[in-house]
């Protein structure tokens, strides 16, 4: 059964718990990534649209991998920084983008010269597990009043049998309790965070997306070695093999169809605008406008 949330308008801290009702996110080969699990990408048109880029607007893809996003958003003719913690997502995204701008950045710390239109991220927020506080505070601080945040992440209950998955087999095989690298949030929690980050969340949408895995022909083995390549690397090299094929086994039930492996995604999908702190913002403000050489224009701004 699917579930659904979205609300349109402001999620207030009195409502918040009414939201929802189901309570239960690194390192990986850029190759592999891109390739045999390009379908994380491939969801990204939908969050573009949602994100709505303007000509010459100023947006930052927060956690761009191999650029994808930052190039639907610039074809817009939005102005795109990318941002990754990733050497080599970064070295891949200025090969296949080299028009674009993309820099090389840990999300918990970022700071950018200029405020931005907007930020956007597609599935790279429930991998910053450290602080995901501090990764709002840093969007916060990226963005002119009235910025917008639109970002897409696993939400509570993503990937669920695939972990069940793993967590049964690492303890069949005598191992510690694998130490998994996600941070999957239910609504109401994240909905909590924006707001006391300093956002107005205006959509929040919350579903259920079964996701074939094209080309991982080796099922949860495949996505095991791709999406959780840290835990798996405290494993012993003679138990990695059979230890992937029993995480095959006790997934298959439930996520191998007829016509291939299914992922079983839960996606947290939400557009927030950034709330004016007038002290800090008029200070920061004459600061720019006192900047030499600064070519400043003045517009209205949009809320999502």
């Amino acid at each position: 059964m699917t579930r659904l949330v979205k609300v349109v308008g402001d999620v207030s801290r009195g409502t918040i718990g009414e939201i929802v009702g189901y309570v239960a996110s690194v390192n990986w080969a850029v190759a592999t990534y891109d390739s045999a699990f390009g379908y994380v990408s491939a969801h990204g048109a939908p969050l573009v649209d949602l994100l709505d880029p303007q000509p010459d607007e100023k947006i930052i893809d927060l956690g761009c991998g191999a650029g994808a996003l930052a190039a639907e958003i610039s074809a817009r003719g939005a102005q795109v920084l990318g941002i990754d913690g990733n050497p080599e997502m970064i070295a891949k995204a200025k090969a296949q983008y080299p028009e674009l701008s993309f820099t090389v950045c840990d999300a918990h710390d970022f700071t950018v010269a200029e405020r931005h239109d907007a930020v956007a991220s597609n599935g790279a927020l429930h991998w910053l597990t450290r602080d995901p506080d501090a990764v709002i505070t840093q969007v916060h601080g990226s963005l002119r009043p009235g910025g917008r945040f639109v970002a897409e992440l696993g939400g509570a209950g993503n990937c669920a049998e695939l972990v069940a998955a793993m967590q049964t087999a690492w303890r069949e095989f005598g191992l510690a309790e694998p130490e998994l690298p996600w941070y999957f949030p239910t609504p109401a929690e994240y909905a909590t965070r924006l707001e006391e980050g300093g956002f107005t969340v205006r959509l929040l949408e919350y579903a259920e997306r079964p996701t074939r895995m094209t080309q991982g022909p080796s099922g949860a083995a495949d996505w095991v070695r791709t999406f959780a390549a840290e835990p798996l690397g405290h494993v012993p090299a003679d138990t990695v093999e059979p230890l992937l094929m029993r995480v095959n086994d006790l997934a298959a039930p439930a996520l191998r169809r007829e016509s291939g492996w299914v992922a079983d995604y839960v996606r947290l999908r939400f557009a927030a605008v950034r709330v004016a702190d007038t002290s800090r913002d008029e200070i920061h403000d004459a600061a720019e406008l006192a900047t030499p050489g600064r070519a400043h224009t003045l517009r209205a701004l949009r809320s999502v």
